[in-house]
């Protein structure tokens, strides 16, 4: 099928007895390459009688004075009129296809006694995501005229750009139009290529009367072969440093790389590869290496600031020629949470996990228990071991200096219940620190301690029901008489504690110490190991 893309000028003037050439653009693919070009006249009653056709068709009233020549490689074919006569005057339609009623742009001309010579149609082509350079030659060096780039319709040009600064939406980011030259000619940039992009255009000056002839522009995208698909949005951090990739052909000579800021329609340059650095850039952006094999160079911005959000433009210069690729930076305030005095750790919105516990207090491990002595050594405790209870009113002690604390298997949750009147949070081999990512870990090795404990207690109770048994009517006392005991073998009533910590994600942690019992709970995958003492 013939391809839907065919531009051409909707306005062709000619003056009397002179001539004429109009070029018709189309996609080059091969349904459009060998199709049949056509050059037809509109009759009052609708009707296009053909002129002349690729297929060498030529009407006896035009005999002599019209030619077509097809052009399949660059995608135009060119009809050349002469000796023009006022009634050549009308619409026109150059087409392709089989008949005069497919593909077609149609176009009004008109024939004058003085009528000054048009500028030829420009024809541009780029593929899809790179980036063309238009080069509009207004013929006037004056600076107070407003320099614009618009898209032909069917009944108007609506704009695009202006030198003034307005930017219509669908190209924020994508257009530039550069200051004018000493010629008074100037150049429009557009880069990241869209299909939709095709069509005729018009670029020019524009005064408070009146404005210049302008010139005609047809752009052509072709959409294969495309060029890579690249990264067009960046993101970094208030304080934070940012480094990224510029592309060019690598097969190109170029007289100057840069990165520029657009902004409102303009792009001043921050830096370039012969050593320029803008004064509010210093110190802050740098090239910091090169690949001309490959196509590359590589930029660093340090220090970002929130104001350094927006659109920035990777350029190489050939010439009048400039190869552009857009960039856009987003730059995110990091969340700081308060862990201690004079400390802040960076954190990030995570999902809860659904073994956490959320609780009404939450207390460091290092703030209730204390820290242990640097170089203690102790063995860890099986997570299937199950051991004796410690009875109601008892105080642990504290672990002895030289110990070293072993650490909870990955991937388990420690559950610390409540505690009961008359218990103490520390315990003999249950000190917990605290690591870097503020994470609680069970110091090693707390078999032996935990043993000393049980041989302790047992003797102690085994002690006092041999009293009880030989003194009857002494129970009331066997309180008063433990107190003592448990003092001997180092314990002592405490007071009540409550110790909990928030956990890690996938992490449920909660300590007991009450009703005579203390307890861990390992749980991994789907299973739960609990030690009771």
């Amino acid at each position: 099928p013939v391809s839907s893309s065919l531009h051409g000028s909707r306005f062709l003037t000619g003056g009397l007895g002179g001539s004429l050439t109009h070029q018709c653009f189309y996609s080059p693919t091969p349904a459009n390459k060998y199709e049949r070009k056509y050059w037809c006249k509109m009759t009052p009653k609708g009707v296009c009688y053909t002129i002349i056709s690729s297929s060498s068709h030529t009407s006896s009233e035009y005999q002599g004075r019209v030619s077509l020549r097809d052009s399949p490689q660059n995608g135009t074919f060119a009809v050349t009129m002469t000796g023009l006569r006022s009634s050549d005057a009308g619409t026109y339609r150059c087409g392709i296809g089989s008949t005069n009623h497919g593909l077609h742009v149609s176009l009004n001309l008109t024939v004058l006694a003085d009528a000054t010579v048009s500028r030829p149609t420009q024809l541009i082509q780029g593929q899809l995501h790179g980036s063309v350079t238009v080069l509009c030659p207004s013929g006037d060096a004056q600076g107070d005229k407003k320099r614009f780039w618009c898209k032909v319709g069917r009944s108007s040009c609506a704009l695009i750009a202006s030198s003034d600064g307005y930017v219509d939406r669908r190209y924020q980011g994508r257009i530039l139009i550069t200051p004018r030259e000493s010629s008074g000619a100037f150049k429009v940039l557009i880069n990241d290529l869209k299909k939709e992009d095709s069509g005729l255009y018009l670029c020019g000056t524009r005064g408070l009367r009146a404005q210049d002839s302008p010139q005609e522009v047809v752009l052509q995208v072709a959409t294969a072969p495309a060029l890579p698909r690249r990264p067009k949005f960046l993101s970094g951090t208030v304080g934070g440093s940012l480094s990224f990739q510029c592309h060019h052909d690598p097969k190109g000579s170029y007289e100057k790389k840069y990165l520029c800021r657009w902004t409102g329609g303009s792009c001043p340059v921050l830096l370039d590869d012969q050593g320029f650095v803008l004064e509010a850039y210093e110190g802050r952006v740098q090239m910091s290496s090169s690949d001309p094999e490959r196509g590359t160079y590589a930029v660093v911005l340090r220090q970002l600031r929130e104001e350094d959000e927006g659109w920035y433009w990777c350029g190489a210069r050939s010439g009048h020629a400039e190869l552009t690729a857009p960039l856009k930076l987003l730059i995110h305030r990091e969340i700081c949470s308060s862990r201690g005095p004079g400390t802040a750790t960076p954190v990030r919105p995570t999902p809860a996990s659904p073994a956490a516990h959320s609780t009404p207090r939450h207390r460091s491990m290092a703030d209730v228990m204390g820290t242990v002595p640097t170089g203690t050594t102790m063995g860890t405790v099986p997570t299937d071991t199950t051991m004796g209870t410690v009875p109601t009113g008892t105080t642990v002690g504290t672990v002895p200096t030289g110990t070293t604390v072993g650490t909870v298997p990955t991937g388990s949750s420690t559950l610390l219940s409540t505690a009961t009147p008359g218990t103490s949070a520390t315990s003999p081999g249950e000190a917990f620190q605290e690591s870097s990512s503020g994470q609680s870990r069970l110091l090693p090795a707390l078999l032996p301690a935990l043993l000393l404990l049980i041989c302790i207690t047992t003797a102690v109770l085994t002690l006092a029901k041999t009293k009880l048994r030989k003194k009857p009517g002494e129970a009331g006392s066997t309180s008063g008489s433990l107190e003592p005991a448990l003092a001997r073998a180092g314990l002592s009533p405490g007071r009540e504690e409550r110790l909990e910590e928030t956990p890690g994600p996938g992490e449920a942690q909660e300590f007991r110490m009450g009703s005579g019992k203390c307890g861990w709970v390992f749980a991994g995958a789907g299973t739960a190991r609990v030690i009771s003492l």
